[in-house]
């Protein structure tokens, strides 16, 4: 194995709210042990069942403000009404040698990957994932579902995952989530597989 190979990737995952991220990333916890899903600072509510330092940070508007001023956020971003953001320190276990998982949406992932460039050793091992739902009525569907969001809310995310799913072109891969066990099945599957693309690779250590 070449010693690039050791060294994690930088996987981005996007997709509509209600497409089933989390619950993919649930089942990709028991798929491969040497993951590490970034947690987000937000300013938004939990929902019920949502533990602190688990899907989320949750923090005040004041705490996400300071993050700000301290240069501390990879990327953040306003969606839904409330703020989201990607603390730097998350890719620290990159180096060593865990996968990292990013859920950000469109807006955030452009932003990594122009930050990215400024810092090599990072930008060698993204990979990107688009998350789509098999249509947009099954969307709708699952976002009605979990009854804990107003109707002006629903039609908000309704309409952000329509701008959002337009964009899937920029991303390296499509899923298609009908099954979600299947569908981290194959996002584990993208990951693994990045470790071998010749761009992470700096040295050729099997003629040494």
């Amino acid at each position: 194995m070449n010693r690039e190979q050791y060294f994690g990737a930088v996987a981005i995952i996007s997709g509509p709210s209600g497409v089933g991220k989390s619950t993919i990333y649930n089942h990709m916890k028991r798929m491969q042990k040497n993951l590490h899903f970034s947690v987000s600072c937000t300013t938004r509510k939990p929902r019920p069942g949502e533990l602190d330092g688990m899907a989320y940070h949750f923090i005040g508007a004041d705490a996400f403000a300071e993050h700000i001023e301290h240069d501390d956020f990879l990327e953040f971003a306003e969606v839904h009404g409330a703020w989201y953001g990607t603390l730097k320190s998350e890719m620290e276990c990159v180096k060593k040698g865990k996968d990292l998982l990013l859920d950000i949406d469109t807006q955030g992932m452009h932003i990594v990957r122009e930050k990215l460039k400024t810092m090599p050793f990072f930008a060698s091992r993204l990979v990107t994932v688009f998350i789509a739902p098999p249509s947009l009525a099954e969307l709708e569907s699952r976002l009605r579902g979990r009854g804990t969001e107003s109707e002006e809310a629903i039609e908000r995310r309704l309409a952000n995952g329509r701008r959002e799913m337009a964009e899937w072109r920029d991303y390296d891969y499509l899923l298609i989530n009908r099954n979600a066990e299947t569908a981290a099945a194959q996002l584990s599957a993208i990951i693994c597989t990045s470790h071998y693309q010749t761009r992470r690779m700096t040295e050729e250590t099997w003629l040494k």
